[in-house]
């Protein structure tokens, strides 16, 4: 891993207006972040690490909505070297810190998101809903591991939905990805779905309403994601049990109204 690490430590050149891009639609695609040798030599670690840790064991069409809609394996960095290297990145963080407009962010946790060849969608929703933070500045770096052609199911945003208050009681479901899709249409949030380069990632925030097609390939969309926060970030008070659940897995020790300041969340950049 020696040659790729050291683009991982190197600073991204992050423009004005992609900065404000993101502000203003809770959302930025970025090129060329990583480059195809960076992401060739941990892909086949990440991979190895989904298989082997990975607990969804049923066929497809056993499964629910949410079970169809891609393998989920957390936290892979705990199990691994090579993929804590990746997670740890001062390039990937220092841009998340940019974006937010925060001093310095910690990892919240980093999660493999696998749609398999015949995948179904991925219902809209908002990633906060999940999570007990106290403000929105919480951010999640979308890095496919594979060109990803539209017929792959790459992510798509409804841009300025990060400003919208409807739905965010709303788990991944049939229900959110019914009731959303009606909504954000109604309130005219343009649907931006785009193919993904290799090495373009993107940004989105926490309360940002997004959704992907079902993976028509005959290969897997294989998906590396970590969220950020703000390093100063306070827990909130959780709102249901997704995020009572959240606060125990991924921020042990710690508890509403403090900062999040547990062993799993170690600071990745700061100024």
């Amino acid at each position: 891993m020696t040659l790729t690490r050291s683009e991982l430590e190197l600073d991204y050149s992050l423009d004005r207006a992609s900065i404000a891009a993101f502000a203003e639609h809770g959302f930025v695609k970025l090129k060329r972040v990583l480059s195809p040798a960076t992401i060739a030599a941990y892909e086949e670690e990440i991979t190895s690490k989904v298989i082997e840790l990975n607990t969804q064991h049923l066929p497809l069409e056993e499964r629910d909505t949410y079970g169809k809609a891609f393998l989920q394996v957390m936290n892979l960095w705990q199990d691994s070297e090579p993929v804590l290297e990746f997670v740890s990145s001062p390039r990937l963080a220092r841009i998340a810190a940019q974006l937010l407009g925060v001093r310095s962010v910690r990892l919240y946790h980093d999660q493999a998101l696998y749609k398999e060849s015949g995948g179904g969608v991925t219902p809209w929703h908002a990633d906060q809903y999940y999570w007990p933070f106290a403000t929105d500045r919480c951010v999640t770096v979308w890095i496919p591991l594979q060109e990803t052609p539209l017929e792959m199911g790459p992510l798509a945003f409804a841009a300025g939905s990060h400003a919208f208050e409807h739905g965010r009681d709303l788990p991944i479901s049939d229900e959110s990805e019914r009731v959303l899709q009606a909504a954000l249409a109604e309130r005219d949030f343009p649907e931006v779905v785009e193919p993904y380069e290799l090495g373009e990632v993107s940004y989105h925030l926490g309360w940002t309403f997004h959704h992907a097609a079902p993976n028509n390939t005959d290969v897997p969309r294989r998906v590396m994601t970590i969220i950020y926060v703000d390093a100063a970030m306070e827990i909130a008070p959780p709102a249901n049990s997704f995020q009572e659940s959240d606060l125990a897995d991924w921020m042990p020790g710690n508890a509403a109204g403090e900062q999040i300041s547990s062993p799993l969340n170690p600071v990745l950049y700061s100024t």
